[in-house]
């Protein structure tokens, strides 16, 4: 069976950097990620750069390009996004039947999400982002969605991947937590949407010089402005609302935070819980996804999965955070 990247070769990748006019001295480092292909790419008398091969059939290329406008746009406000470079006037090249970007390489570390300090300041910045992104909606970018989320990932997942045993109890909880997350999110409309960058985790965060850098876009959609939020907050419900509050403080001086989103926190997380697993399972024959992931392929993540759903079931029907 093929693969999306069989013929991404290390060949493959210089030659397509050098078609775009940059001369690779032939070091090349695969970076971390998944969905798609990152190298760091060494240049002849010059600074290494990313370079960042997209899959085969995820987004078209007016997504992607809609992507890197968004990025150009947020840069042109001051605001550290790492954004594809300009290279012959294009952002996004094709070659070798390759769709391909290239970015400066940037450093850095994760935010400390116990430092209040670096919560303020990531408020801050994302306060920033999402008054550029409430400006105007993707066109063609996709929006989120319950039934892509959670109907499609419980309908494939429970036909094609759950065991025989546990396809029973997964269906039940599943089934319960979509609808959960439907009588909670009943009051989100397209006037709470802005432009999002849609994986707001602290791996997508580079924190240097008491800056957070924000990088990779690729998942950036249409949704409301709490699904950029809620990954920053973790632990005791004290200490998420402690942690809420300094962000809010932050996020405040840039754009206005609607409180009333606060109820949708557990129901997106358990949106991405589903549809997490289910984007598992649709890349399980690319084989960097089993050595990448080798707990999906155990039984025992089924059982654990079903469990952390329940789990999920009781946290939507616990208090809504406080905004302190």
């Amino acid at each position: 069976m093929s693969h999306p990247y069989d013929a991404l070769t290390p060949d493959c990748v210089i030659d397509c950097l050098e078609q775009v006019g940059l001369r690779c001295d032939l070091r090349l480092l695969a970076l971390n990620s998944y969905e798609n292909r990152v190298y760091q790419v060494g240049i002849e008398d010059g600074t290494p750069v990313i370079a960042k091969f997209y899959r085969a059939g995820r987004w078209q290329d007016e997504q992607i390009l809609e992507e890197h406008q968004f990025a150009h746009e947020l840069v042109d406000h001051d605001i550290s996004v790492v954004a594809p470079e300009l290279i012959n006037g294009k952002t996004l090249h094709h070659h070798a039947d390759q769709r391909f970007s290239v970015f400066k390489r940037r450093g850095g570390y994760p935010p400390e999400l116990d430092n209040l300090d670096h919560l303020y300041r990531l408020g801050q910045t994302l306060g920033r982002i999402h008054r550029i992104g409430a400006v105007s909606p993707f066109q063609h970018r996709v929006s989120l969605d319950i039934d892509r989320m959670a109907t499609e990932s419980r309908h494939f997942l429970e036909v094609n991947v759950v065991p025989n045993e546990l396809q029973a109890a997964y269906t039940s909880v599943a089934n319960d937590c979509e609808v959960a997350a439907r009588e909670l999110l009943v009051s989100m409309n397209r006037a709470d949407f802005l432009r999002l960058h849609g994986d707001c985790h602290t791996g997508n965060i580079l924190w240097r010089d008491d800056t957070p850098h924000f990088v990779d876009l690729d998942d950036c959609i249409n949704g409301p402005a709490i699904q950029d939020i809620w990954m920053f907050l973790n632990g005791e419900t004290h200490q998420r609302e402690q942690q809420l509050g300094e962000f809010v403080a932050g996020y405040e001086e840039f754009h206005d935070f609607d409180p009333r989103q606060l109820r949708w926190v557990e129901a997106l997380r358990t949106l991405r819980i589903m549809h997490h697993a289910h984007w598992l399972a649709r890349r399980w024959d690319d084989p960097a996804f089993p050595k990448g992931f080798p707990w999906f392929g155990q039984p025992r993540f089924w059982s654990d999965h079903i469990l952390e759903l329940r789990e999920q079931l009781a946290a939507m029907n616990e208090p809504t955070l406080r905004l302190l």
